[in-house]
C-alpha cells in the first residue's frame, strides 16, 4: 500500500511539474502576443476622424517609421499639446475618440502608434518604445514649451509616458490604469513564476514616477478588471508628494470616459495655467 501511495506521489509530481514548466515556456515564448495586440494598416490607409488632424510619417530609417496623428486647434487658441501613449490593442484608430477630450479644451493632441501598430514599421522592444516617444517629445519641443506639454499614458502607455516623463520636463503627467510594472502584472496573474526573469517588457512604472518632478495625476477605476485598482494604490505610497489619485467608482479598464467624474477632473486639470 505505502508503495502504490509513493509511486502515485511521484506520478502526479511529474505531471504538475509538466503543466508547471508546459505553462512556463507558453508565457515566456508568446509573451509578445500576449501583452501586444497590434492591427496594421497599409500604407496608402486614409484616416478619417471627425475632428481636424494631420497625419504625419516620421521616417527614422530605411526600414523604420513612425506614424503620428496630430489633432489640431486653431493657433491663435491653441493652450499646448498633449502627448498621447495608447494602450496595447489595435492602433491609432481605436484611441482617436479620446482627442476631443484634449482639443475641447485647446490642446491639440499627438498619437503615435507603436512599431507594428497601423502604419508604423521596425522592430519593437522596451528601449525602442521609450526611444520612439523621445523621438516624438523632441518633435514636439521645436514648437512647444516643456510648460505647455502634457504627457498622457493609457494602459499599456503609462509606462511609456512615465519614462518619458522621467527623463524630460513637462507640464504634467497623466496615467489613465496605470500598472506599478509589467512584473508586477505578471506575478498577478502568474504568481508561481518568477516574472523578472520571464518578462521581456518590464515597464517599471514605479522606478519612473520617483524621478518626475512635474506634477502627476492617476485615474483608476476600482472595478477595473484587467490591470488591478491596487496598483495606483501601490504607486501612490512611492510618488512624490503632491500626486493625485481620481479614483472612478463602479469604473472598468475600457470605460473610465464614460464617468463624468473622470471628465470634471480632466478638464479642471486642463484649465489649469502653466506652472
Amino acid at each position: 500500500m505505502q508503495r502504490k501511495r509513493l509511486k502515485r506521489f511521484w506520478k502526479w509530481t511529474r505531471i504538475i511539474a509538466l503543466v508547471y514548466v508546459g505553462v512556463g515556456l507558453v508565457a515566456y515564448f508568446f509573451q509578445e502576443k500576449i501583452i501586444f495586440h497590434p492591427e496594421k494598416l497599409p500604407p496608402n490607409h486614409v484616416f478619417n476622424f471627425p475632428i481636424p488632424f494631420k497625419e504625419v510619417n516620421l521616417a527614422v530609417t530605411d526600414e523604420k517609421t513612425i506614424n503620428i496623428i496630430r489633432f489640431t486647434v486653431p493657433d491663435s487658441i491653441c493652450k499646448g499639446i498633449v502627448l498621447y501613449f495608447h494602450g496595447n490593442r489595435r492602433n491609432i484608430e481605436r484611441y482617436a475618440p479620446f482627442a476631443s477630450n484634449f482639443t475641447k479644451n485647446n490642446y491639440e493632441v499627438w498619437m503615435m502608434d507603436y512599431p507594428g501598430y497601423g502604419k508604423s514599421t521596425g522592430e519593437r522592444n522596451e528601449q525602442v518604445l521609450y526611444d520612439d516617444a523621445l523621438l516624438v517629445y523632441r518633435m514636439a519641443r521645436a514648437s512647444y514649451s516643456k510648460d505647455s506639454i502634457i504627457i498622457y499614458g493609457r494602459s499599456l502607455g503609462t509606462g511609456i509616458a512615465a519614462q518619458l516623463a522621467s527623463v524630460r520636463d513637462c507640464k504634467r503627467l497623466i496615467l489613465e490604469a496605470p500598472y506599478y510594472s509589467l512584473d508586477a502584472l505578471f506575478s498577478h496573474y502568474a504568481p508561481v513564476y518568477p516574472a523578472h526573469l520571464m518578462c521581456k517588457y518590464h515597464l517599471p512604472t514605479y522606478s519612473f514616477l520617483q524621478k518626475v518632478d512635474a506634477p502627476v495625476t492617476l485615474f483608476h477605476g476600482n472595478d477595473d478588471e484587467l490591470i488591478p485598482y491596487n496598483n495606483s494604490r501601490r504607486l501612490m505610497k512611492i510618488a512624490k508628494p503632491g500626486s493625485e489619485l481620481v479614483t472612478i467608482d463602479g469604473a472598468q479598464h475600457n470605460n473610465l470616459n464614460d464617468f463624468p467624474l473622470f471628465h470634471h477632473k480632466l478638464d479642471s486639470i486642463l484649465l489649469l495655467p502653466p506652472k
